[in-house]
């Protein structure tokens, strides 16, 4: 299989490439630098070649991007490239770059599919974050839940999921979407939960970990259970659905701490700046399971030690 991936230097884009790589596809990918950045493996430097394409830039993809991509002739595009820390995308309304990215671009990755001579299937990587606020005891939600964004970020990635349907009633086109809860792993970015954490315990001088809230129950996956349950979405989803990509595991944050701690340093003090007990959507993911056959096969304890293991020999680096 022929696969395009979309931001594939991101977080979730590497180790998909990696993923497909191993399953015998053939890659090209894009990104805004067009550059792998360190923690790039030989296999991806060598076996990936990146194109130069901001899916922000008003101008649209170069020529010489759309005609290699046209050459290479794809048999799906995997649409990861985002503004995708929800904290990058503003609060009650989006920034107009995260417009720009997530539902612009998405527009343009569009327009690219359907041009194509032999249209390719699209995997668009949507969000949780596009779910209404839960509360106990039903904070479980599947497909059909209702829909009700409250941040910028999750306000984006709908607006994309309507240009989605738009694209598919007007040209046809074959589109899955993937609505992904929370992951983490290795090589992502310290702005969030886990890596947060983490290169507190990795890189600071001894002294409080710093934490938000310990009270609240996400859903949480490892990223190398979810580009894998992206590939079997390409493989056997159906056209025009969404499924929920997670866990459905229920986990109060402190949790994912202990198990940090415990592995870390036992003994560093933490300061918890609020218990109050919240609840974000977790997965019904049944939909996915009954198609695709996926379940998760990372154990946290794994997830949190690959991560930890990645920041520490990150700090090595830099002493």
């Amino acid at each position: 299989m022929k696969a395009f991936i979309t931001g594939a230097t991101g977080f979730a884009g590497g180790f998909l490439a990696e993923h497909l790589l191993a399953s015998g596809d053939r890659v090209l990918g894009c990104s805004a630098r067009a550059a792998w950045p360190a923690w790039a493996s030989r296999e991806l430097t060598e076996g990936v070649e990146l194109l130069r394409w901001d899916l922000g830039d008003v101008a649209g993809s170069p020529d010489e991007v759309r005609g290699r991509i046209a050459a290479f002739a794809p048999d799906c595009i995997y649409h990861l490239a985002a503004l995708s820390v929800p904290i990058d995308c503003g609060r009650d309304e989006p920034t107009p770059r995260a417009v720009a990215v997530n539902v612009d671009g998405t527009t343009r990755v569009l327009e690219l599919a359907t041009s194509l001579s032999s249209q390719p299937r699209v995997l668009f990587t949507s969000t949780s974050h596009v779910y209404a606020a839960v509360t106990p005891p039903t904070f479980q939600v599947d497909e059909t839940a209702p829909l009700g964004p409250r941040r910028g970020y999750g306000i984006t990635k709908l607006a994309a999921e309507e240009r989605i349907r738009e694209t598919v009633r007007r040209a046809g086109l074959d589109v899955v979407i993937a609505r992904s809860f929370q992951h983490t792993g290795p090589r992502q970015e310290p702005k969030l939960m886990l890596p947060e954490w983490v290169r507190q315990f990795a890189w600071q001088a001894p002294g409080p970990v710093r934490v938000k809230n310990s009270n609240t129950w996400i859903d949480l996956s490892d990223v190398r259970d979810v580009v894998r349950a992206y590939r079997l979405l390409i493989e056997s989803g159906e056209a025009g659905s969404v499924y929920n990509v997670g866990s459905g595991i229920a986990r109060r944050t402190g949790e994912v701490l202990d198990i940090l701690a415990n592995y870390a340093d036992p003994s560093r003090p933490i300061e918890i700046a609020s218990g109050d007990i919240r609840y974000d959507p977790i997965a019904d993911n049944r939909k996915l399971v009954v198609r695709t056959h996926w379940r998760p096969e990372v154990p946290l304890e794994k997830t949190v030690k690959d991560t930890f293991d990645y920041w520490r020999e990150k700090s090595g680096e830099l002493n």
